[in-house]
């Protein structure tokens, strides 16, 4: 990343100034901004200028006077008159293109969300990483950057960044005119048993029953595959306390394994090894399964994502019952399968009202979104549903994964997306 300026900036602008209907220019925006530092950073051709910016925001949105964190944010910059993209990412940001700011040639506004890499409160609890409170960074940030750009305001994302688009505009639904999640689940619990029945439908008979078979497979040599899976782990760095040690994280490998093939799609289902040497399964096994997932390494990164899953946002389990006596070390409890990947020593309360309130409002109120979704992505089994909602347009690509994006849609599908964007959005797109 190519740092060429250092602004050091005064925190004297205060909210109320990004309120303003007054139209300022980049520079008088950037100069009152209540930020930290702005670094220019290099831009590609498709935008004149691009900064990174480390903007000031309260921990807790109702004390706006009390602690404060720096909330990471690129801006790339097209034009004044340009539409403006805002990407809520669900996790970190990084650089890189953006496939609805391409399609639209517009600003570019991605933000980080709240308690993610740069973007950690110092000491805060984590109570204050909420939906509320991160639609209201959000809300804020379009607020102080409103009075620059004419052009219309549309939000997006991917994954758990397109639920953060949809929980923004439950909670601020006038602060853009289009919303586009892409295969974003709307969950209503930390286990959605929708899954199981999604599972035991997914593709054909034939590849499920490939896909079960395998990870039979793979359990039945447990004594010749563990051993393998220490050594890989042990490679690696990776140890597995929170999980409950190395034989329950194979297993929980094992199990994952079903809900990773379908989601990313980039195994063809004749591919997956029901022979062959006991290192090729192995490898076909750690390949989709992802022990890392499991490791205390890799949670490192998704305790915030998990803390958001066991109390508002929702996620899986598997069905441990299928497999029978196949299973030795995972096992199913009374709590959240996942409750091992949240941070420890909380107490998690789940609030089952949220993701229902979030689906009648899409399905009432719901304003312009296009809903993006892949037929085999698991995550289509608790897409959101528009119901009879004639403002909303959803695709679900035919044999689609969690890949699915716009410029990969069939054709027809892709036209009638271009078209709602170009109708809603007023202003072309690039064919």
């Amino acid at each position: 990343m190519l740092k060429t300026t250092l602004i050091t900036l005064v925190f004297a602008a205060l909210l109320g100034s990004g309120c303003s209907t007054k139209t300022m220019t980049l520079e008088e925006r950037l100069a009152t901004l209540p930020a930290d530092t702005i670094f220019r950073i290099e831009a590609d051709t498709s935008f004149s200028e691009a900064w990174e910016i480390r903007l000031r925001q309260p921990v807790d949105h109702r004390n706006p006077d009390g602690p404060l964190f720096t909330q990471q944010i690129f801006l790339y910059y097209a034009g004044a008159d340009r539409p403006v993209v805002v990407e809520t990412e669900g996790y970190g940001a990084r650089g890189g293109k953006n496939e609805l700011a391409s399609l639209l040639n517009a600003n570019l506004i991605r933000i980080e969300h709240r308690y993610f890499e740069e973007s950690r409160p110092d000491s805060a609890g984590w109570e204050y990483l909420t939906t509320w409170q991160a639609a209201t960074d959000h809300h804020r940030i379009i607020e102080l950057f409103k009075p620059v750009f004419s052009g219309r305001w549309a939000t997006t994302g991917i994954s758990k960044g397109g639920q953060t688009v949809m929980f923004h505009r439950y909670y601020y639904p006038d602060d853009v005119d289009v919303s586009v999640p892409y295969v974003a689940p709307l969950n209503f619990g930390p286990e959605d048993e929708r899954m199981y029945t999604f599972l035991e439908n997914v593709g054909t008979e034939e590849c499920r029953d490939r896909v079960f078979s395998f990870q039979k497979l793979a359990l039945e040599k447990f004594e010749l595959l563990y051993p393998m899976f220490l050594d890989f782990a042990e490679e690696r760095g990776w140890t597995f306390s929170r999980v409950g040690g190395p034989e329950t994280a194979y297993e929980m490998t094992v199990l994952e394994y079903e809900f990773a093939f379908w989601q990313w799609g980039t195994i063809p289902c004749d591919s997956i090894p029901l022979e062959g040497s006991d290192e090729k399964i192995f490898l076909h096994l750690a390949q989709v399964g992802d022990p890392r997932y499991f490791a205390d390494q890799g949670m490192a990164y998704f305790e915030p994502f998990f803390y958001q899953a066991m109390t508002e946002i929702g996620y899986y389990g598997y069905d441990f019952d299928k497999f029978g006596d196949l299973l030795r070390h995972a096992r199913n409890t009374d709590m959240p399968e996942f409750i091992f990947s949240a941070p420890q020593g909380e107490q998690y309360v789940y609030d089952y009202e949220f993701g229902r309130k979030v689906d009648e409002f899409i399905k009432k109120k719901g304003d312009n979104f296009i809903f993006l979704y892949g037929e085999y992505d698991p995550w289509s089994a608790t897409a959101a549903d528009p119901g009879g909602n004639k403002s909303c347009l959803k695709i679900v690509r035919e044999g689609g994964s969690h890949r699915t994006r716009i410029n990969n849609l069939p054709d027809e599908q892709k036209e009638a997306v271009l078209v709602k964007l170009e109708e809603w959005m007023d202003t072309p797109v690039k064919r």
